[in-house]
């Protein structure tokens, strides 16, 4: 298990989720977690009672990434927070918030432009304002999606996670000589507290799935979480600039037995 005790790590949307997933694992690798969330705040505190009823260290703090005040906001209340405990950095920043809507027949300008303001706009300001609270040697990752390898019928939500992985590239490059590594990892499909329900109620849509995923199951937020761990180790650090795909195969190919 990699690991960052000593730590301090801020976990976009994290109070459920992938999210949820990638904080428990920092957590349990001995990280100080900064547990975000947008507007559910019961789940946010359920979360860090998750964390700390393990041993964890973690704490609550909401702000809206719609806007770039809410950025501003995140980043003054998790900088504070660390501070208390003796922490004057952010070693490890994790842009996992983000959300997929509907239909591209379906998508409003309104629709478009909240789409982009937080998945790809907010991880952009993130970074960009965190600067001086990111240690040398710090950590950024960001999650964005398998989707942007495949024709999927929310195409605003692809576009503003093709988006993410393009800035990390570049991002990459400019940070390097602070010694801050960038990277991106995407999901595939993942059951979370939300979408196993709804994959339930539709089981043929569910086993498409799963027959086009080469390891022959649907992801888990810890399947996603231990490679944002590894990420965000020092077994890590020669890794940057680089997106890491977290699918289990899915749609490599025509399902074994179908002719090609």
């Amino acid at each position: 298990m990699p690991d960052l005790k000593g730590r301090t790590a801020l976990v976009t949307g994290s109070s459920r989720g992938i999210g949820r997933g990638i904080a428990e694992r920092l957590a349990a690798s001995g990280a100080h977690v900064a547990v975000h969330y947008g507007h559910d705040e019961r789940a946010a505190a359920e979360t860090v009672a998750h964390l700390r009823e393990r041993g964890g260290e973690a704490f609550a703090v909401g702000a809206d990434l719609s806007t770039v005040a809410g950025v501003d906001t995140l980043l003054a209340e998790a900088g504070a927070r660390f501070a208390e405990s003796g922490r004057d950095r952010l070693d490890v920043l994790v842009n996992n918030a983000g959300f997929s809507t509907t239909f591209f027949e379906a998508t409003t300008p309104e629709i478009f432009d909240r789409l982009f303001a937080v998945n790809a706009r907010a991880p952009f300001f993130l970074v960009q304002r965190a600067l001086p609270l990111l240690a040398d040697g710090g950590r950024v990752v960001s999650v964005s999606s398998a989707a942007i390898r495949v024709a999927v019928s929310d195409v605003a939500y692809t576009m503003a996670k093709a988006a993410v992985v393009a800035m990390n590239r570049t991002l990459a490059h400019l940070l390097g000589e602070r010694g801050i590594t960038v990277n991106t990892v995407a999901p595939g499909a993942v059951d979370t507290d939300l979408t196993a329900a709804e994959r339930r109620e539709e089981p043929e849509t569910r086993q498409v799935i799963i027959d086009m995923t080469a390891l022959g199951r649907i992801g888990t937020p810890p399947d996603v979480a231990d490679v944002v761990a590894f990420l965000a180790s020092d077994e890590a650090r020669w890794v940057t600039g680089q997106c890491v795909e977290v699918s289990g195969g899915l749609f490599l190919g025509l399902p074994p037995g179908i002719a090609h």
